[in-house]
């Protein structure tokens, strides 16, 4: 298969799910959209880790602490300081893309378990301050966050209905602009530093300032996800900052597909509706979801879109 042939069987992998999303949205009740809401936030976020881990190769295991900075920044700016939330969102984005810089600035020079350690680190850091903040409500958290008033476009977040809409467009937003950049020079570069970073830096490539402005990036997007979280829940914990957060987003990735972009919003889906499904089932839920687990890594070790190019690879030989 093509890159082009690959990347049009990406694309349209991406429509089939985008209006089988629409159609689910069409036909779902109050918790079908809080359901749709919570996937389609969980994507942005697993979107946000692709690009560093997928497409420029930088595992980590603290990216919640962005997630989680968006969605306290967000708590702050509306609760405490009684911003708008309309006006909350993009500023969220702002403090997790400038946390993003502060980490990167040094977590970027380092590469492979070490890269993993120092952001397992810092997401820890990040989240034994919010345990212990007076301000944020430490453990208890921060309730009573507010959606943005839309109501001149006609749209009322408050109904779940018009909020998981807002959530699905978003997504679909961010899905297009990541695919942008991975397919822009400066994706390329990123791929580039991927395969083989040594001989980039020879090649006179300022790789680190690159890092760093995919980190950033990651960051902000990630911070996008955490003010849609808060949003959503109307309330903020530091759960939302745990190491095991940013365990999950990166097993979403690996189940999905690494570095494909719409692999991670399929695995968003799979994993958090076989979560809901199971969990009504029976008590031993996540144990089943473990073997899932270790089912996708058997069975497809690319992930599940790395299953369909296989396969669609095998149709195309066999065809010719």
């Amino acid at each position: 298969m093509t890159d082009l042939a690959q990347d049009r069987l990406r694309l349209a992998v991406a429509a089939v799910m985008a209006a089988a999303a629409l159609l689910w949205w069409a036909t779902a009740g109050f918790f079908g959209h809080e359901l749709i809401a919570q996937v389609a936030i969980f994507a942005i976020f697993a979107m946000s880790l692709d690009l560093l881990v997928g497409t420029a190769g930088m595992v980590s295991l603290g990216h919640a602490a962005f997630f989680g900075a968006g969605a306290y920044a967000t708590a702050g700016l509306t609760v405490l300081l009684g911003w708008p939330a309309w006006l909350a969102l993009p500023a969220s984005m702002v403090v997790a893309g400038l946390l993003a810089v502060v980490v990167g600035a040094f977590a970027v020079r380092l590469a492979g378990v070490f890269f993993i350690m120092i952001t397992l680190a810092i997401g820890e850091m990040v989240h034994a301050y919010l345990f212990r903040s007076r301000t944020f409500g430490g453990d208890d958290g921060l309730g009573g966050i507010p959606r943005p008033d839309l109501g001149a476009l006609g749209l009322t977040l408050d109904d779940p209905s018009h909020f998981s809409l807002a959530v699905l467009t978003l997504a679909l937003l961010v899905y297009l602009g990541l695919r942008q950049v991975v397919g822009s020079p400066f994706g390329q570069v990123l791929a580039g530093i991927h395969r083989n970073e040594a001989r980039m830096r020879a090649l006179g490539c300022p790789v680190r300032h690159y890092k760093l402005a995919a980190f950033t990036l990651a960051g902000a997007i990630a911070g996008l996800a955490g003010s849609l979280a808060a949003q959503h829940n109307n309330f903020i914990s530091p759960e939302l900052v745990t190491w095991t957060t940013s365990g999950e987003a990166l097993i979403v990735v690996i189940v999905g597909g690494m570095g494909t972009l719409v692999g991670p919003v399929a695995g968003a889906a799979a994993v958090i509706l076989a979560g809901h499904y199971l969990s009504g089932l029976t008590e031993y839920w996540m144990f089943f979801m473990g073997l899932m687990f270790v089912a996708v890594v058997l069975i497809a070790g690319d992930g599940l879109q790395g299953a369909l190019e296989r396969l669609a690879r095998r149709f195309g030989r066999a065809a010719g």
